[in-house]
């Protein structure tokens, strides 16, 4: 396969995730508070001594995984929320959504994130998503936008996986 052949597939794939992920017929939203997905929330005391984090619940960093990949996100000290309905004009303090990068690093803080390959927006504010993703080695960078889908100092977490064949 060719260079040029693997980016192609990697930014239809995105594109097509990008407007699922998009999709205004989604799932209520979840917040987590370092508690894996379906668990309960940690005492709301927890979150205003602790320091904002962005973490993947799945898969783990290193791990070996079969395409379509699981990815779960979990936030710890900060707050989840769809992008509210109609024209943004600005964010909501303490609110955001996640993205995904694939083959890519964490964005500085204050930065937009793009809305086009190689990210993934979660707009709708859920925290999961079975991607597609080629054999092979894969970067990816979990980071909080808020509603102007800037970047949040602090957000970002990145982790490795192994597609296999």
């Amino acid at each position: 396969m060719t260079i040029r052949t693997y980016l192609a597939g990697v930014a239809a794939l995105a594109g097509a995730i990008l407007i699922a992920a998009c999709s205004s017929e989604a799932p209520a939203p979840k917040t987590e508070d370092a508690a894996p997905v379906g668990g309960p929330p940690a005492a709301a005391a927890s979150t205003a001594s602790s320091t904002p984090r962005v973490f993947f619940v799945e898969p783990a960093d290193g791990a070996t995984v079969k395409s379509p990949v699981k990815l779960r996100f979990g936030i710890a000290g900060y707050e989840i929320s769809p992008v509210p309905a109609g024209e943004v004009t600005t964010a909501r303090a303490g609110m955001g959504h996640h993205h995904v990068g694939v083959d890519t690093e964490c964005l500085p803080p204050g930065t937009v994130i793009p809305k086009a390959a190689p990210w993934v927006h979660f707009g709708n504010g859920t925290n999961e998503i079975d991607m597609q993703l080629p054999p092979g080695q894969h970067k990816l960078a979990l980071e909080i936008g808020d509603d102007m889908h800037t970047t949040i100092a602090g957000l970002c977490s990145t982790i490795t996986v192994n597609v296999e064949p």
